[in-house]
């Protein structure tokens, strides 16, 4: 746990004194259910501190997450980013939804077992939920790992933003063609994307960057469209 107290001191966290210890037990939960749940590939410890917990806790070098009060974890699968968000972060609400029911209960369960108060989870489509007035443009902040194109993560993403809110797509170094093509359908959906606005820290063997998009307008109505058409037929 020491390399992941260095990524939150370097990126400016106050954490609590028993932050690191949800972190392990954390981890060590997930760890015990992959032996019978397929939740993760990565099984060695340290490689799990780094790739699931450092690079999900990046956005934390965000400015104006000390402004954020609500966020939605769109397509959570093992709980990354929203549950290392929710450890450090107790005082904001976070809402994790997923497409497998099977690991929304995995992961409610082992939040539940490390103490996690500010944490909820929903079962369901990104594309179905996004339409239900209860979450629309609701969230400050929508966080999302999931593997995916940016003009189709943009889909799934912002129209749980408010506007003035941000969405922040964790991506890989060398996107600037995927950028180029997505441009369009984040314009569309109401986003801006502001240049040279993106996260990222050295020295953890990671080569992922947060690029972080901000809600300037509403998302409208007929988006997203209906299940599965935005990765068949991204918008362009």
């Amino acid at each position: 746990m020491e390399k992941l107290a260095r990524a939150l001191n370097l990126l400016g966290v106050n954490y609590q004194e028993d932050t690191l210890d949800k972190y392990k037990k954390y981890m060590d939960l997930v760890l015990s259910w992959n032996k019978r749940v397929n939740l993760t590939s990565i099984t060695d410890k340290n490689e799990f501190v780094t790739k699931h917990f450092i690079d999900s806790i990046f956005v934390c070098g965000f400015s104006q997450m000390h402004e954020i009060n609500k966020v939605i974890d769109v397509g959570t699968g093992a709980g990354f980013p929203g549950i290392p968000l929710a450890i450090v972060y107790p005082d904001k609400e976070f809402l994790l939804i997923d497409s497998t029911n099977k690991r929304i209960k995995i992961i409610y369960e082992i939040s539940r077992e490390i103490g996690l108060k500010n944490v909820t989870f929903l079962h369901g489509r990104a594309e179905d939920i996004a339409h239900n007035k209860k979450y629309r443009e609701q969230f400050d902040l929508c966080v999302s790992r999931a593997v995916a194109k940016l003009a189709v993560l943009s889909e799934y993403c912002l129209p749980f933003v408010k506007v003035g809110g941000w969405f922040a797509a964790y991506k890989s170094q060398g996107i600037e063609k995927e950028l180029a093509e997505s441009q369009n359908a984040y314009k569309l959906l109401g986003g801006h994307l502001e240049k040279n606005n993106s996260i990222s820290i050295d020295g953890f063997g990671l080569d992922h960057r947060i690029l972080m998009i901000k809600k300037i307008k509403q998302t409208p109505a007929k988006y997203p469209r209906k299940a599965g058409t935005p990765t068949k037929d991204p918008l362009k």
